[in-house]
């Protein structure tokens, strides 16, 4: 519920923004290379509405439009994401050029994420020359950008592209891997390091990743809980930010890892200039189940040491997924007393959630709560420099289509008419009154 009272001041220089990202907005498919979520969507019964992003929100055409709406809601910064295969494709580049240019004659800084899921679909993160076939495409974009984008983020959320993606197979490529998944997250990782040595070769001076993290509960106090929630929060949590951070991997993780594992984590160690952290809700977690289940739509093997349990006692979204902003607080400060001096600035690089309507009442006390949440973390101590809402746009949400409706801005898909809802006047407000 919102207080009705201000939100509480954030430190000057403190970065408000927005994301999106490629695949799940731009449309014009045939003006690119194929992704992996082309390959995917065009499999019948992979996307619950059966919908593709072919068109999407057709930002590629109507970019100018959605920059005026980033400029009407008075955000600091936009993260957008860089489609690999688009730049592979001839102009491909031009595109980006073009919205970086508007972005920047409308004072709103732009924030390119180098990998948002949508590899091109003749490459495959099994294989470890993908990793430098990524860095020289980051030289590529750096090469064009660099002179207006001082701000770069290299992947997001490594972890679900490898569970959802390659372990699980309810993202595209669609694999069934289970463990023999670990080594998409170990070249997902090198491909992070050497993509900043190509940044910072290109002048670079800003540089993080987003990360997915959130708080790991177990079911209960019984071991039978407490060892799978470990081993879990191992898995979602500690194996992409502690080669990160620390320069190895978790106990026991290292010896599954392809390659020369010492040699590649002195490269995904590269200093960074800060940490972006995605967050939606923590996991409640238990001992693991005799039969494949369901949670949140994604099917869980009992092969898995792990069960996913419901979090009860907290509202719901549209999504199903609880609306706990005090796990915002509790990640942040279990991040700061886990890496200490390691971790650099955060930056909150998504927060958001999924309701139906444009009088978005419940998307307001969504992010009125998590923004205090934030505040509060950085009142005990914790460096946060940004904050980014998912999303700017109703987009294509992946393997739920167009059921999912995460955006400020609600898009009518069959005219693309965009139409600022309640939440995109409260967060413009909201952000005047902190300026």
């Amino acid at each position: 519920m919102v207080t009705g009272d201000p939100l509480p001041r954030f430190p000057d220089g403190f970065l408000w923004g927005v994301s999106t990202s490629a695949h799940q907005i731009e449309g014009a498919v045939g003006a690119r290379q194929r992704s992996v979520w082309d390959v995917f969507t065009d499999e019948p019964g992979k996307v619950k509405d059966g919908s593709t992003a072919a068109v999407a929100c057709d930002h590629y055409h109507r970019y100018r439009e959605d920059v005026a709406l980033l400029s009407g809601l008075g955000v600091d910064a936009y993260r957008f994401s860089v489609s690999w295969p688009r730049v592979d494709s001839p102009g491909g580049l031009d595109f980006y050029d073009r919205l970086v240019d508007e972005l920047c004659a409308a004072g709103v800084r732009p924030v390119p994420t180098l990998f948002h899921w949508d590899l091109p679909a003749r490459l495959d993160w099994l294989d470890r020359d993908t990793a430098h076939r990524f860095a020289a495409y980051v030289s590529a974009v750096a090469a064009r950008l660099g002179d207006r984008v001082t701000k770069w983020i290299t992947l997001n959320e490594p972890a679900e592209h490898t569970l959802l993606g390659h372990a699980l197979g309810a993202h595209a490529p669609g694999r069934r891997l289970l463990f023999d998944a670990l080594p998409v997250a170990h070249h997902q990782l090198l491909a992070h390091g050497l993509a900043v040595q190509a940044l910072r070769a290109a002048g670079a001076a800003d540089i993080g990743i987003a990360n997915s993290h959130g708080p790991t509960w177990p079911a209960s106090a019984a071991p039978e809980d407490t060892a799978p929630a470990e081993f879990y929060d191992v898995l979602l949590n500690r194996l992409f930010a502690d080669p990160l951070l620390l320069g190895r991997y978790p106990d026991g993780m290292a010896e599954l890892m392809p390659g020369d594992v010492d040699a590649d984590l002195q490269v995904i160690a590269e200093p960074l200039d800060w940490y972006g952290v995605n967050y939606y809700a923590p996991t409640r977690v238990g001992a693991p189940q005799q039969t494949e289940s369901e949670f949140g739509g994604v099917p869980i093997p009992a092969e898995l040491p792990f069960s996913l349990r419901e979090i009860e006692g907290h509202p719901v979204t549209d999504f199903g997924w609880p609306v706990v902003p005090e796990g915002l607080t509790e990640l942040l400060t279990a991040f700061r007393d886990r890496y200490g001096d390691r971790l650099p600035p955060v930056v909150i690089t998504e927060n958001g959630c999924s309701y139906e309507g444009v009088d978005d009442h419940d998307r307001i006390a969504y992010l009125d709560g998590h923004i205090r949440a934030l505040h509060r973390a950085i009142e005990a101590g914790v460096d946060v420099r940004g904050y980014f809402v998912w999303s700017l746009l109703d987009n294509f949400e992946w393997a739920e289509g167009y059921a999912r409706r995460f955006g400020l801005v609600h898009v009518d898909h069959a005219t693309q008419r965009r139409t600022p809802k309640a939440s995109y006047g409260w967060f413009r407000d909201a952000l005047r009154a902190q300026r």
